[in-house]
């Protein structure tokens, strides 16, 4: 703007009264413009601008438009740094000095003078007024001292827990759910068999719910030719002619219809309907299935949702547990071993506490140990890419080699996931069967068996130790919590005899296949 104004004032002729006013008018913007932003410094540099300009105008006659055009920038300057009444103030001397430099002058009357004056006022008035109202919406939307997504996140998780409260127990469980979804929509159109999938992650699906006669091993990639990639990818029904399972062989009339379950734009999860029959789903019946899993997706997505960040606090809760166990009750009993150690080198080898002090020395030595093993059953995950029995198996071989049991393992693992919250649960269980077994039983083999094939999942620890005795107590807290995680992900505990002797724990899910 400086540049422009002295280019207005010179492009006829240098005049030694338009050096000088431009003179101090550099020297007034320079002022504004190194002080420190809202330092009186820099308010009485912008002052010297609004008063250099109105002076200048009233002495300049002819060129008083030219000099004009820097009005603006010291109200507007004034209202980004000092705020709006200081923007006003200057605003109001600059209309009081033109107004009496004119008088003074003689040239308030005169149109030259008169409209450029008006004319810029006005311009500076409006650019004050706009950038109060700029600031106000960028205080508005400027961060607080509570960082922006704990402070979301603080407000979800209370609205979250409000309605959790108000809403019956397995209202947020999805298996729960999609059962019951499987259940209405098979009540209201023709279907042999069905399931309901959602998604794990990693471009695949997991079944969340089946019904029929027999168990089928359901497409569920989505980077496959398929009705269900299909119906996942363009958030619309499908109808085909062939079956979605993979264990469906042959020329048989079949009708499918996969239905995906869209939550505002999201899709979370796709209901399959297949019947033995060709045209089994015109579009009346397609329109009355949508019907249904409208709102039901809305209400499966509200259960995956809290599953998950049920499934997240659990597991920090765990880390920070394993953290603290860490950092505090296990380096004090470390530096208490230590102690031992070093009051058994001070003694006497002849010594009647020497005993004594070997014989705690052994229990401190066993608290470690279990500590330890306490410490990678907390931390231990079912990682995304190795599955539940790779989880299942290192715990065991760990287990073993610290307590001496011969684990033997026979792992077999489709390709196709259980949900993540099913899986931490099996992983558990079978971690609490194995601590039992090595804590309790007094067992030398440890056989660790695994089938996993979604939805049907077996889980079986068995031992050759004493057994679980009617009069001994110490593994019934456990018993409780590992029936308790069963019923939680729908499961059966079974728990026998092993013959000739130990114990067998077996966690049940789903409905063993059928052979084919």
């Amino acid at each position: 703007m400086l540049a422009l104004v002295a280019t207005l004032l010179l492009i006829d002729e240098v005049r030694a009264a338009e050096l000088l006013w431009l003179a101090l008018l550099f020297a007034a913007a320079a002022i504004a413009t190194v002080a420190p932003p809202g330092h009186r410094v820099a308010q009485l540099g912008r002052m010297a601008e609004v008063l250099i300009t109105a002076f200048a105008a009233s002495t300049l006659d002819g060129d008083a438009g030219s000099i004009l055009v820097y009005l603006p920038v010291p109200i507007i300057g004034a209202a980004f740094a000092d705020g709006r009444r200081i923007a006003w103030l200057f605003l109001g001397t600059a209309a009081a000095l033109l107004a009496v430099g004119g008088a003074v002058d003689g040239v308030l009357d005169e149109r030259s003078y008169l409209v450029p004056a008006v004319q810029w006022l006005v311009i500076a008035g409006i650019g004050a007024f706009q950038t109060g109202i700029f600031q106000r919406v960028l205080l508005a939307r400027r961060p607080d001292d509570t960082p922006q997504p704990y402070a979301e996140a603080t407000r979800l998780l209370t609205q979250l827990r409000s309605v959790a409260r108000q809403l019956p127990g397995a209202t947020l469980d999805p298996g729960g759910l999609a059962e019951h979804l499987l259940d209405e929509v098979r009540a209201t159109v023709p279907a042999v068999r069905g399931a309901v999938l959602s998604s794990s992650g990693g471009g695949r699906l997991v079944v969340l719910a089946q019904a029929g006669v027999e168990r089928f091993d359901w497409e569920t990639a989505l980077d496959t030719e398929s009705a269900v990639a299909d119906a996942w990818a363009g958030q619309q029904p499908v109808t085909s002619g062939r079956s979605q399972a993979r264990s469906v062989t042959g020329s048989r009339n079949i009708s499918s219809l996969v239905v995906p379950l869209v939550a505002g734009v999201r899709t979370i999860g796709l209901i399959v309907l297949e019947s033995d029959s060709s045209g089994a789903y015109p579009p009346a019946l397609v329109s009355r299935v949508t019907a249904i899993t409208g709102p039901a997706a809305l209400r499966l997505e509200a259960a995956l949702l809290f599953d998950e960040v049920r499934s997240l606090a659990t597991t920090e809760e765990r880390q920070r547990l394993a953290r603290e166990i860490h950092d505090g009750v296990a380096q004090e009993l470390v530096m208490v071993g230590y102690g031992i150690d070093n009051a058994l080198a001070a003694l006497p080898d002849s010594s009647t506490t020497e005993e004594e002090l070997r014989v705690l020395r052994a229990e401190v030595t066993r608290v470690i140990t279990e500590l330890r093993l306490s410490l990678f059953e907390l931390r231990s995950e079912v990682d995304r890419y190795g599955g539940l029995t790779a989880a299942i198996a290192d715990y065991a071989r760990t287990v073993g080699a610290s307590a001496g049991l011969r684990v033997h393992l026979s792992l077999d693992e489709s390709t196709a996931r259980l949900p993540a919250a099913v899986e931490a649960e099996l992983l558990r269980i079978a971690q609490e069967a194995i601590t039992n077994a090595r804590k309790h039983a007094g067992a030398e083999n440890l056989w660790v068996t695994c089938a996993v094939d979604p939805p049907f999942a077996q889980v079986e620890i068995s031992d050759d130790g004493s057994g679980i005795g009617e009069n001994r107590p110490d593994g019934r807290y456990g018993l409780a919590i590992m029936a308790e995680r069963a019923e939680r992900i729908r499961g059966r505990l079974e728990i026998t005899p092993r013959v000739p002797n130990g114990t067998t724990v077996a966690v049940v899910l789903g409905t063993a296949p059928r052979a084919r």
